[in-house]
C-alpha cells in the first residue's frame, strides 16, 4: 500500500513538472525526441515526460539593439565613425529558433557591411543631410535579409554620426564663417529698412509741413477775403444810413472838403479835383477874401 501511494505521488509531481504556462507576448519551442514539434501560444500546455522539451523561450516584444559604431569610408575618402540602433521584433519563433546562430551578431554584422555599402556611395556632406534616407535603405535592406531568420525589422537610426578631429574642426569655422555672413546679410537688411523708415519719415514730415502752410495760407487768405468782405459791408451800411438819413447839401460839402484834405495829405503829385469840389473851393476862397476885406478897415479905425 505504501508503494502505490510513493508511485501516485511521483506521478503527479511527473505531470506537474511537465505542465507549462506560456505568458503574454512569449513562445516556446517545442522538441520531440530531438525534432520540432510545435510552438506554443499564450495559455496551459503539457509536455511528454522525458520526451518533449522546451528548445527555445522567444519574446515576441519589439526589441532595441544598440551596436558599436563602425569605420566606415565616405565616397570622397572620408574615415568616419557611426553607431547604429536597430528596432525588430520577432514574428516567426520556429525560423529564430534554427535559421541562424546567433542572430543578433548576425544583425550587427549585417548592419556593419550594409552601411559600409551605403555610405560608400555617399560624399560627406551627403552623409551628414542625408540621415533619413539612410535609415530607409537600411531598414528595407535588414528587412528582407532577416525574413528567413523569422525576424522583422521596424526601424533603423544612425545614432552618431563622428568624422575625423580635422574635419568636425573644418565644419565648425565653415558654420562660424557661415553664420557671421548671415549675421551681416541681417545687419545690412536692418540698416537698409532703417534707412528706408527714415527716408520715408523724412518725406512724410515734408509733405505734411507743406500741407500746414497751404492750410495755413488757405486760412490766412480766407481771414483777409472775410475782412474786406466785412469793411466793404460795413462801408455799405453807413451809406445805406447815410442815405436814409437824407443828409443836407452842407454836410455833403463839408465831407467833400474832408476828402480833399486827405487827398492833399497824400504823396501823389497830381490830384484832379472834380469841378463842383473846384467850385465849393472857390466859394470857400471868395469868402476868405471878403472876411479878410471887412478886417482891413476896422483895423484903420
Amino acid at each position: 500500500m505504501p508503494i502505490v501511494i510513493i508511485l501516485i505521488l511521483i506521478i503527479i509531481a511527473v505531470i506537474a513538472c511537465n505542465i507549462r504556462i506560456v505568458p503574454q507576448t512569449f513562445a516556446y519551442v517545442i522538441e520531440r525526441l530531438g525534432c520540432y514539434q510545435s510552438t506554443w501560444e499564450v495559455g496551459l500546455h503539457v509536455k511528454i515526460p522525458f520526451v518533449d522539451r522546451i528548445a527555445k523561450k522567444v519574446s515576441l516584444k519589439e526589441q532595441v539593439v544598440d551596436f558599436p559604431p563602425q569605420p566606415v569610408i565616405t565616397e570622397d575618402n572620408v574615415t568616419m565613425q557611426i553607431d547604429t540602433v536597430v528596432y525588430y521584433q520577432i514574428t516567426d519563433p520556429k525560423l529564430y529558433a534554427y535559421g541562424v546562430e546567433s542572430p543578433m551578431m548576425a544583425i550587427e554584422n549585417l548592419t556593419a557591411t550594409t552601411l559600409r555599402n551605403i555610405i560608400g556611395d555617399l560624399e560627406l556632406d551627403e552623409t551628414l543631410t542625408s540621415r533619413d534616407t539612410i535609415n530607409t535603405r537600411m531598414r528595407a535592406i535588414l528587412d528582407e535579409a532577416t525574413d528567413p531568420w523569422g525576424i522583422k525589422v521596424n526601424r533603423v537610426e544612425l545614432k552618431n554620426v563622428m568624422p575625423p578631429a580635422d574635419i568636425q574642426n573644418a565644419m565648425e569655422r565653415q558654420m562660424k564663417a557661415e553664420r557671421e555672413r548671415r549675421e551681416a546679410i541681417i545687419k545690412a537688411e536692418g540698416e537698409k529698412k532703417s534707412a528706408i523708415l527714415i527716408a520715408e519719415g523724412e518725406k512724410e514730415s515734408a509733405i505734411l509741413r507743406a500741407e500746414a502752410k497751404k492750410e495755413a495760407a488757405i486760412k490766412e487768405a480766407e481771414g483777409k477775403a472775410e475782412a474786406i468782405i466785412k469793411i466793404q459791408e460795413a462801408n455799405a451800411e453807413g451809406i445805406r444810413l447815410i442815405n436814409e438819413a437824407n443828409p443836407n447839401q452842407g454836410y455833403l460839402t463839408i465831407k467833400s472838403l474832408e476828402s480833399l484834405n486827405a487827398l492833399a495829405d497824400g504823396k501823389a503829385t497830381k490830384i484832379v479835383v472834380p469841378s463842383s469840389i473846384q467850385g465849393l473851393a472857390g466859394l470857400a476862397t471868395s469868402i476868405s477874401e471878403v472876411v479878410k476885406t471887412d478886417e482891413q478897415p476896422a483895423a484903420k479905425r
